[in-house]
């Protein structure tokens, strides 16, 4: 009786008689497990972290490259459009539209007009579309859809991306009050001075103020736009990386020059 006795506690302690595996065993088991778990965590992160650095990837130089060809089939298509068609001379005031009446209604993204900043040097040209929206900006400028036309009394205001895109405004803070932006359009080419530094106005982006027709600004003692009819103004990211502050530089129209096509 004691011998089978000692056979069955035996056994029992092996972990044989009981179903329940050695402690040793258990503890190689929970090595590996916890090294599988360790392995696809690892894993998980890894492909995380490669798809983040190719999502910044794409933003800081893949869509450059999509937006620069986009902007340069824009400028193309623009002006051959301008070729094709009559211009049409206005009053002289630019009241009632860009410059009179149009062949047809302009539309939320359809290109309108270019420009041309000889600070940014003397290839660059860039389209300006109707609209602000994020496919509208990929493709270069954004006019305020309740902004004034170029030439036009009141603001016409403008936005455009810094990086990304194509970075139209990426070398915004190199403007000078002085510098000249000129927007040709259709019938016109119109030749605006700035009047501010844009290092020196940075707000939010519930500022709206900005892009009002008559723009004013409610510090008194902060930067104002000049006092003209007719003004320009840019608006781009403060920041080279997200930001919700918008850095803003004011103008004013210097010249309108009609384009004789006759």
């Amino acid at each position: 009786m004691s011998q089978d006795t000692g056979a069955t506690t035996t056994a029992a302690s092996g972990g044989e008689a009981t179903g329940v595996p050695p402690a040793g065993r258990r503890s190689r088991r929970r090595k590996r497990a916890g090294r599988g778990f360790s392995f696809w965590l690892g894993l998980v992160l890894v492909l995380a972290g490669l798809g983040m650095l190719g999502y910044v990837g794409w933003q800081m130089f893949g869509t450059n490259i999509v937006s620069e060809r986009k902007q340069q089939q824009a400028v193309e298509a623009l002006e051959r459009q301008w070729a094709e068609q009559p211009t049409e001379i206005d009053g002289g005031d630019g009241e009632g539209g860009e410059d009179g009446p149009r062949a047809e209604p302009v539309r939320l993204g359809d290109a309108t007009a270019l420009i041309r900043i000889p600070r940014f040097g003397d290839d660059y040209v860039m389209p300006v579309h109707e609209g602000v929206a994020d496919d509208v900006l990929a493709r270069g400028y954004g006019h305020f859809e309740d902004a004034a036309q170029a030439g036009e009394k009141g603001n016409y205001a403008l936005a455009a991306h810094r990086v990304t895109h194509g970075e139209p405004l990426r070398d915004m803070p190199k403007l000078r009050p002085g510098d000249e932006v000129i927007v040709e359009t259709r019938d016109a080419v119109y030749t605006y001075v700035l009047d501010t530094d844009p290092n020196d106005l940075v707000v939010t982006f519930e500022d709206v103020w900005v892009v009002a027709p008559e723009p004013e600004n409610p510090d008194p003692d902060g930067v104002q736009p000049a006092d003209d009819p007719r003004l320009i103004t840019l608006t781009t990211c403060a920041e080279l990386f997200h930001t919700d502050d918008r850095m803003i530089a004011f103008g004013h129209l210097e010249s309108k020059t009609p384009k004789d096509r006759a």
